[in-house]
């Protein structure tokens, strides 16, 4: 589970509330309208990277690396006993790192057909990620994306 950043930590989202897929999008959202500008939606990425759970070394091989992305991005699906996906993730640049962050904490603990069903790219658009990172750091987003639903497939 991710540690609330502090730009964020008193917004609604964080009450606590278990929220469906769509829901999660919109918090997310949300979140980065509540944020003044691009600076601070910045450093709110920062802090969602800083914040990601350690991926261990040993997953950070050459099958779960993202080779479509110009940063290193590792990202690993996991299923449960629930019948869930769990995703760990790893990124060497801070605003992709808090990037697959955000992918990591909106895809885990969800079936794979609830994966493969979620709508990232209208999320981007809203978030307005393609113009606010360089065209190379979002074609790397989509391929981080491809890769975990690559992954998810694997299982379902």
């Amino acid at each position: 589970m991710l540690k609330i950043p502090a730009a964020a930590a008193n917004h609604s989202t964080y009450k606590g509330l278990v929220v469906s897929a769509n829901a999660e999008i919109e918090a997310i959202i949300s979140d980065f309208e509540f944020l003044d500008d691009w600076e601070q939606r910045y450093q709110y990425l920062t802090e969602l990277g800083e914040a990601l759970p350690t991926m261990p070394e040993a997953e950070k091989i050459d099958a779960n690396r993202v080779k479509a992305c110009m940063s290193k991005v590792w990202v690993k699906a996991h299923p449960s006993e629930d019948g869930t996906i769990v995703f760990n993730g790893d990124c060497d640049t801070a605003i992709i790192k808090g990037v697959v962050a955000l992918l990591v904490q909106l895809y885990s603990h969800k079936t794979a057909q609830e994966i493969l069903d979620l709508d990232v790219d209208d999320m981007f658009e809203r978030l307005a990620l393609a113009e606010n990172l360089s065209p190379n750091r979002h074609v790397g987003v989509y391929a981080i994306v491809e890769v975990m639903k690559d992954q998810v497939r694997a299982f379902a």
